[in-house]
């Protein structure tokens, strides 16, 4: 079954429900009851085993804390990203409320949800700790903010942004099959995702240096 999509509150940032055996989500937007409200058309959130965040930015994270303490949902991110939430104390509006996680990612390890099964791609750049998940089999992508459709990428101007490394991350990605490309915003390509992520990262070398 392929992923549920909501675009969530307030920047559109899309959350998407993978309705394995081990229900998960893949970021959470801003807005825990709107999030709740439009997963109870799919699934109890009770159910919801993991939250994957692939950063820390409010529009993708904020709600991670609630489902939480509300579902008792563990929460996965990058140890580097989590370093910057607390050398920033969450103070940043750049930054999701405070949230304690439950598994601290580094980069290469493996998740089986049953029927799905996700890779940690680490994936600097956009922020230091962004990650992307892979699902080799189906040759799926789910980017973050780390790549988009149509040639477009992760801004860097924000704290622990770095131009050098999203190039590196988009490379890394280039070398990946992809079929369908699920980002953090805009829509969802579904076949030939490959050619946009190659086309990311041409355009990225071009105006990044």
């Amino acid at each position: 079954m392929k992923p549920v999509v909501i675009v969530t509150p307030p920047l559109g940032a899309n959350s998407y429900l993978l309705k394995a055996e081990k229900p998960a989500l893949i970021d959470v937007g801003g807005d825990s009851q709107f999030l709740v409200k439009a997963l109870g058309k799919y699934v109890n959130p009770k159910d919801i085993e993991f939250i994957f965040l692939t950063h820390s930015h409010f529009d993708h994270a904020t709600a991670a804390g609630d489902l939480k303490d509300w579902f008792g949902c563990k929460i996965v991110i990058h140890e580097k990203e989590y370093e910057l939430l607390r050398s920033h104390a969450f103070s940043s509006p750049f930054f999701a409320k405070p949230f304690e996680p439950d598994v601290l990612v580094k980069g290469g390890e493996v998740f089986d949800l049953g029927g799905i099964t996700l890779e940690v791609i680490h994936t600097p750049g956009h922020s230091p700790g962004s990650i992307c998940l892979y699902e080799a089999e189906k040759k799926w992508l789910f980017s973050g903010d780390t790549v988009f459709p149509h040639g477009s990428f992760g801004r860097v101007d924000l704290p622990g942004g770095d131009a050098l490394q999203l190039i590196q991350s988009l490379e890394k990605l280039a070398e990946l099959d992809v079929e369908n490309l699920y980002p953090g915003h805009e829509e969802i390509v579904e076949g030939n995702a490959a050619e946009h992520i190659q086309t990311s990262l041409r355009i990225a070398k071009r105006v990044l240096f």
